[in-house]
């Protein structure tokens, strides 16, 4: 029987089997003129499952007017497209029941990952840092003590709105030291962490799956460049070992913040044992090193593929394993 597991988000949309064989992800931003509905059929004619396992997380996207407008598009969407078995994951990492308020199943992605986590890991602090946002979630006896909505989390701590591609590093910084001096950075769409891990080589160009800022290419001279326009120079009037400076410190920003968000959540729940997940593995591990904290790596554990898509992959065992339960009673 193939179980494929479908995150779908506001900017990405993940695909994982059950098994760890199939690993897709695809760059549907929601809030454009989408190509959701068609690209699903697609993925449907393509793989051919048996059951469909969902979660989602692109409801909030700005195109719809509010949540419930995005989870019926979500769900018109999937159910249009696959002939099989479709479930939805709400956000107690349960499958969502018929009587039940659809409003649970709003960016609840998360949510399946840590029922896997809690089931396999056991008591700690779930950090997936994907391309947009970080999930910081306290797991203990097994099960999730988040708050349910992302309104809920960002006010605990257990919601951070930075990634390791899609981040204005408008958002991250207020001022960057360069040659002459601390400079103030421009509040512009100039450039995205993507160009500081790229430069950096946190990242390899292949996973720069988001577009660029100014709709360039993705190489590293074309990174330095829109690092430069962030101080709002171009590569005549900065030096590339400034711009390298630049992109450690955006770097060095990310990583101090994700420290603080673990920290408080950590302390709130008397935990100091981290779960890594997500493209950003990489900050988390440093993040857990300067608290101290044992971290443990999904993508040491399952691979680092499923680590990229892991709510994806985490959808698609919970559905695996409660029909494995249910053959055999």
């Amino acid at each position: 029987m193939k179980i494929i597991g479908i995150d779908i988000g506001g900017a990405n949309t993940k695909i994982a089997s059950a098994d760890g064989e199939i690993i897709e992800l695809h760059y549907i931003p929601l809030w454009k003129d989408t190509t959701l509905p068609t690209s699903l059929r697609d993925i449907a004619e393509e793989l051919k499952p048996d059951k469909v396992s969902v979660v989602m997380t692109g409801e909030l996207a700005d195109c719809f007017e509010d949540k419930d407008k995005g989870i019926d598009f979500i769900m018109r969407s999937v159910n249009d497209a696959f002939d099989c078995e479709v479930k939805y994951i709400d956000n107690s990492g349960r499958f969502h029941e018929d009587s039940g308020n659809l409003r649970d199943l709003a960016a609840a992605n998360w949510a399946a990952s840590s029922r896997l986590i809690g089931s396999e890991i056991g008591d700690c602090i779930f950090v997936d840092v994907g391309s947009t946002t970080s999930d910081i979630i306290p797991i203990k006896n097994g099960k999730h003590v988040a708050g349910l909505t992302d309104f809920s989390r960002l006010v605990r701590s257990e919601l951070f709105y930075a990634g390791t591609l899609r981040t204005n590093l408008a958002y991250l910084l207020e001022k960057v030291n360069v040659a002459d001096g601390d400079c103030h950075i421009a509040s512009e769409l100039f450039s995205t962490t993507a160009d500081a891990y790229l430069l950096l080589e946190d990242i390899p160009e292949e996973l720069y799956t988001c577009e660029t800022a100014d709709g360039a290419g993705k190489s590293k001279t074309d990174a330095m460049r829109r690092l430069a326009r962030v101080v709002c120079a171009d590569l005549t009037e900065i030096s590339a070992d400034e711009i390298y400076h630049i992109a450690q410190q955006v770097k060095e920003r990310q990583v101090s913040i994700l420290s603080q968000a673990i920290s408080v959540v950590a302390e709130k729940n008397g935990l100091d044992r981290i779960a890594s997940a997500g493209l950003g593995e990489f900050l988390i591990k440093e993040a857990a090193e300067r608290l101290g904290f044992e971290c443990i790596s999904v993508a040491s554990r399952w691979g680092a593929d499923v680590s990229k898509v892991f709510p994806a992959y985490a959808a698609a065992k919970i559905m695996e394993d409660e029909a494995n339960a249910s053959g055999k009673e």
